[in-house]
């Protein structure tokens, strides 16, 4: 059996070109979610892993369909693989019934995996070279006047946090942070 999967990111979008690619592929069941694709709970795709039996192929437009990401994707794959089950990708051209369509993704995935190990290493490799130089990374610290503003409108109760973020640009988790150590400092003296 052939079973279709179509994802769209909000409601707003439309299934319509992805669905009628699926029905023409053969699909007998289509399942649809109308949600982020890094949504870990869709449901209908879950609906659609458990239809599927060993023999069965899965259906989808593009592979970004049914992965948040390269990891998530290959997962899905693997565990596709190991319970028997084949996927046609339409637009990647990507069936894993033929034996082609199963070396084009393997070499998909081997080429996913390089470029994600390079940018890896380009990243590490710029960051060494900014702390050679004397940089470090991250957000400039918050200047202490302004810290210790948050604070005493904080201590005040007079202002909402958001209302302390707009006067001071202090956000919420710096402010938090700081009233914490401030708390740690104050218990151990």
């Amino acid at each position: 059996m052939k079973v279709g999967y179509a994802r769209v990111s909000t409601t707003d979008q439309n299934t319509d070109l992805q669905i009628d690619a699926i029905r023409a592929a053969g699909a007998e069941r289509i399942y649809v979610d109308k949600m982020s694709g890094k949504n870990t709970d869709r449901p209908e795709f879950q609906t659609a892993m458990d239809v599927l039996r060993e023999g069965d192929t899965l259906v989808f437009y593009k592979l970004d369909r049914i992965g948040r990401n390269l990891n998530d994707l290959l997962s899905i794959m693997e565990e596709l693989q190991q319970r028997g089950v084949h996927i046609h990708c339409i637009k990647e051209n990507i069936d894993t019934t033929t034996a082609s369509g199963k070396m084009m993704f393997h070499l998909m995935a081997v080429f996913a995996d390089y470029e994600r190990e390079l940018i890896s290493e380009r990243t590490k490799a710029g960051l060494e070279a900014a702390r050679a130089r004397g940089r470090k990374g991250g957000r400039p610290p918050v200047p202490a006047r302004k810290l210790e503003q948050a604070i005493r409108l904080h201590d005040a109760k007079t202002h909402t946090v958001k209302e302390i973020f707009e006067m001071t640009g202090v956000n919420r988790g710096t402010l938090y942070r700081a009233l914490k150590n401030r708390k740690e400092q104050t218990e151990q003296e």
